[in-house]
């Protein structure tokens, strides 16, 4: 029996996401390798992953995931208002995304509006609020720790 998405295991899919409106924001479909991934190693966010639990080689889905499960509802407290001289080497535009040092290393913020005296930095994350639409095509699903056998090789 074909192994089913879950915890443990490595799979092989092409995916895109969408707004809920139809805009394209990601897509593995024109790229020359489909994407692969081991649930639980971080690269997709649990929401996604959890969305698609159960799917074998083969299946292809398009599944809702609701702001709150994709990155996460918009956060008012993740804004925060600077002094206009600290971008005075900056010529600031709405929209400007601009790379801020934390403890954690870098922590990416979008300029929001500006004035003479403040700048305002959204660091929510761009598609926080937004519901979205994942569309999987599972390509190969795996144990994680297992190899797979090149085709013309002999076990």
């Amino acid at each position: 029996m074909a192994e089913m998405i879950g915890p443990g295991k490595k799979v092989t899919l092409h995916f895109s996401i969408a707004l809920a409106d139809g805009q394209q924001i990601d897509s593995t479909r024109e790229r020359p390798e489909p994407a692969e991934f081991t649930v639980g190693d971080g690269s997709l966010l649990p929401g996604f992953e959890s969305a698609i639990f159960g799917l074998r080689a083969g299946d292809r889905r398009s599944v809702f995931i609701d702001a709150g499960r994709g990155f996460g509802d918009w956060n008012p407290d993740n804004q925060q208002v600077f002094t206009r001289v600290q971008f005075s080497h900056l010529t600031l535009e709405e929209g400007m995304i601009i790379s801020f040092a934390d403890k954690s290393g870098e922590l990416p913020g979008v300029v929001k509006a500006f004035d003479d005296d403040t700048v305002t930095v959204d660091f929510n994350h761009p598609l926080s609020g937004r519901d979205l639409v994942f569309e999987v095509d599972i390509i190969r699903v795996m144990d994680a720790d297992a190899s797979p056998v090149s085709l013309g090789q002999r076990a």
